[in-house]
């Protein structure tokens, strides 16, 4: 009886060996077997979406500084630019929205503005070759926050500029050479381009072109836009747009020019060192004198260095 129940005993051990054997081998073969993806779980994303914000802060203060200036300076600038851009088949849309400002307080010329900006851009393309090529429609529109002044060698103070004073809107058909998202090249032949001037004393003075007591001008003529960004590394990135303007009806040699710069250094994730450069050509916007008299138009050139929070997201 007790040799029968060994037997039965090494009899179970053997079998549940075996079976433990045979669900290792499946374990292994399933853990070695390739894996395949439906191609139906891929899906293409027709909306890339993202952006930038930065605020930069500087503050300074002097007490019995043998080399003199102001006792107390203090700078705040601000920069939010997003994009959305559209992809599928043959259509294309781009649409980007930068808004900036920025002030600066010192002891001795009190608060000033050292950024306004408000620039909306919509391109819409429609793929007509195999070179990325596209049939397009260009919307843009500009302005700023708030009222802007010159200030002359007497301590005065003369306005220049309001919220919608000026105010630039383009409509404007044309070509794109888009090869990719970084780099595009408008071209169109005809464009309208509105110059609001929503301000009744600047409209008084027949500002930024229109005629005095008018609120708005409209042109036409040619018109181009380049835009390109470049990411260099991980920590350095570019970005980049030129566009000109030239009215037929009026001094077509006169080019318009609008032209910004943004140079990007990371140096951690939050923390980056920003540089910009914007210039202005308008060849209807005047420019104010040391005297306070009005001269004629000028290149318009503004340059920012800072260093501050800066926070990039993107949405593939």
């Amino acid at each position: 009886m007790r040799k029968t129940s060994i037997s039965i005993l090494l009899a179970l051990m053997v079998w549940s060996a075996q079976s433990q054997d045979k669900t290792v081998k499946g374990l292994q073969g399933e853990a070695g077997r390739d894996i395949t993806k439906d191609p139906n779980d891929t899906i293409v994303k027709t909306w890339k979406v993202g952006g930038l914000m930065s605020a930069t802060l500087n503050q300074g203060a002097l007490s019995n500084w043998s080399a003199g200036g102001d006792k107390s300076t203090l700078s705040l600038n601000s920069l939010v630019s997003l994009f959305a851009y559209y992809s599928k088949g043959k259509h294309s849309w781009d649409n980007t929205l930068d808004l900036a400002y920025g002030l600066v307080n010192t002891t001795s010329l009190g608060m000033r503005k050292s950024d306004d900006r408000i620039d909306i851009l919509s391109k819409y393309g429609y793929r007509i070759s195999k070179k990325s090529w596209y049939l397009s429609g260009l919307f843009n529109f500009r302005t700023q926050f708030a009222k802007g002044y010159n200030y002359p060698a007497d301590g005065s103070k003369v306005l220049t500029s309001d919220f919608m004073a000026p105010a630039y809107i383009l409509l404007s058909p044309g070509l794109n050479y888009k090869p990719n998202d970084n780099f595009s090249v408008f071209l169109s032949p005809i464009t309208a381009k509105w110059t609001i001037v929503n301000n009744d004393s600047l409209s008084a003075q027949g500002a930024f072109g229109v005629d005095p007591g008018s609120k708005s001008r409209l042109e036409v003529g040619a018109f181009a836009s380049v835009t390109y960004k470049k990411k260099f590394s991980d920590n350095i990135a570019y970005s980049g747009r030129l566009d000109l303007f030239s009215n037929y009806k009026h001094k077509p040699q006169n080019v318009d020019l609008y032209m910004t710069n943004l140079l990007l250094f990371k140096i951690t994730k939050l923390i980056a060192v920003s540089f910009s450069v914007d210039m202005i050509y308008d060849d209807d916007t005047k420019s104010v004198n040391e005297d306070g008299t009005q001269g004629g138009p000028k290149l318009q050139l503004k340059e920012t260095l800072g260093v501050g929070l800066v926070y990039k997201f993107r949405n593939f």
